[in-house]
């Protein structure tokens, strides 16, 4: 284990090196996404296999899951609709926010408008946030 978090470390160290040395001497564009995606392509790998071998550790490490074996279902449930509620959100309000600007340039007298579509956008993170807060208090 302590071979791959070294690995991993290191992968990031010379990423962030070769970027800035790329940088400082004005370096290509190609040579730069060439090297990123070098190391995403030996990170990724990684990052799996780190997991699964702490995988085991994961498993049995919760108390409260003996005695609720759906307990880490009911978490990892709880974790997706927070998170994808808000990744959902956080596309809507990009998309809403950028027409809002446009809109908005060409006549200002909208902008109340607007701002409604905006915080509609933003609800959907509100509602998976309490969709995991329910899930949570079942468990």
């Amino acid at each position: 284990m302590n071979y791959v978090l070294a690995l991993m470390i290191f992968f990031v160290l010379s990423t962030i090196g070769v970027g800035i040395r790329l940088y400082i001497k004005g370096g290509k564009q190609d040579s730069l996404k060439t090297v990123i995606m070098a190391n995403v392509a030996l990170f990724t790998p990684l990052v799996g296999s780190s997991i699964a071998m702490m995988m085991p550790k994961i498993i049995f490490a919760a108390g409260e899951t003996a005695a609720n074996p759906s307990a880490g279902l009911g978490y990892i449930g709880a974790a997706l609709a927070t998170g994808m509620a808000t990744i959902g959100a956080g596309y809507a309000v990009g998309a809403a926010g950028a027409a809002a600007l446009g809109a908005v340039s060409e006549d200002e007298k909208i902008l109340g408008k607007t701002l409604i579509f905006v915080g509609l956008a933003e609800g959907i993170a509100i509602y998976g946030l309490i969709v995991s807060i329910m899930i949570l208090g079942r468990l």
